[in-house]
């Protein structure tokens, strides 16, 4: 029934940026230059990664920056961490966060990555992770009503609290994950999945175990919600991106982590497509030396996938002012 689904409403195909969890933006001038380039271009949204201990920047903080210097891009955490955040402040944030970006705003949280250091920065270990989430995102749904929220868990206790501001639609809320535990948690809980550094095979299979987890809890989720965050080369990677895929996917050849090159990245992108994806997340490999002409050769490379929307064009007017 999904694949008859698909074939009567073709996926809406929509290609975002992501800065990963490396060291990418130095300044507010280079991050002002991403988000003006990424409109300019008619790209989908910005992506930030959390990690506490890496030089990547903090994601609630650095989106609130770029809803103040955009207009039409969507912003995006991908993922977000949430064992060690309070609910009520998390969902404040977000909701603070839609609010200000008029509406634009794409929560993708999750436990955080298996790393003894993040553990240590969140303060919660890997073991309690998966029950913190699984207690603190229908709650952050129920805060985002408006209404009085009285809670007793295993954590969290609250008593008729109000949260505002309320976003600007009800926020949806996608996890991240690949294994079997998180996967069943998706169809469980979330409104859609985002697959990081895996195949196209291993997304094709991870989207069944979300739709039966789904059907298996009384829900559906949007075909159209099944996303894959990507990492890419434009040009051969130094030796730092092969040692890095060597420990994040020993399993896998270069070839098959990580597309080099625009052809490459097209047909990878085609692949994830026909298995049932359609939201992606493109993460340099490496640095670049010029962002401009970094994203005008990736928009040059995969934006005719995108599904026609609002061009390049409208979302320099919609930008500037101009023909409005």
């Amino acid at each position: 029934m999904a694949a008859d689904s698909r074939e009567r409403d073709p996926l809406k195909v929509r290609i975002g940026v992501g800065l990963g969890v490396q060291e990418m933006i130095g300044s507010c001038a280079e991050l002002r230059v991403v988000c003006r380039t990424l409109e300019d271009e008619g790209f989908d949204s910005l992506w930030f990664s959390e990690a506490a201990t890496s030089p990547a920047l903090d994601p609630v903080a650095a989106l609130g920056f770029v809803a103040a210097q955009t207009s039409t891009i969507k912003l995006g955490s991908s993922v977000l961490v949430v064992p060690g955040r309070p609910p009520v402040l998390l969902a404040k944030a977000l909701a603070t966060l839609d609010l200000l970006s008029g509406g634009r705003m794409l929560p993708i949280v999750g436990l955080g990555t298996a790393d003894a250091r993040e553990h240590q920065a969140f303060g919660v270990g890997r073991t309690d992770r998966g029950p913190w989430v699984d207690e603190v995102v229908p709650l952050l749904r129920r805060c985002w009503s408006g209404e009085p929220v009285t809670h007793t868990g295993l954590r969290f206790e609250l008593d008729d609290i109000t949260v505002l501001p309320r976003p600007r639609r009800p926020l949806p809320i996608w996890l991240g994950g690949r294994d079997d535990r998180e996967l069943l948690r998706v169809g469980r809980l979330g409104d859609g999945w985002l697959a990081s550094f895996a195949t196209p095979g291993e997304v094709a299979a991870g989207t069944a175990v979300v739709r039966d987890a789904a059907a298996a809890h009384g829900r559906t989720i949007d075909a159209d919600h099944y996303g894959v965050l990507l990492l890419y080369a434009l040009a051969e990677p130094g030796p730092s991106v092969r040692e890095f895929l060597a420990w994040r996917r020993p399993d896998l050849s270069l070839a098959e982590a990580l597309p080099v090159g625009a052809a490459a990245l097209r047909d990878r992108l085609a692949e994830y497509v026909e298995a049932g994806a359609s939201k992606f997340i493109l993460v340099p490999a490496e640095r670049p030396d010029d962002w401009r002409q970094e994203l005008a050769d990736l928009a040059d490379a995969v934006l005719s996938l995108q599904t026609p929307g609002r061009p390049a064009a409208a979302n320099r007017a919609a930008a500037t002012g101009e023909g409005a």
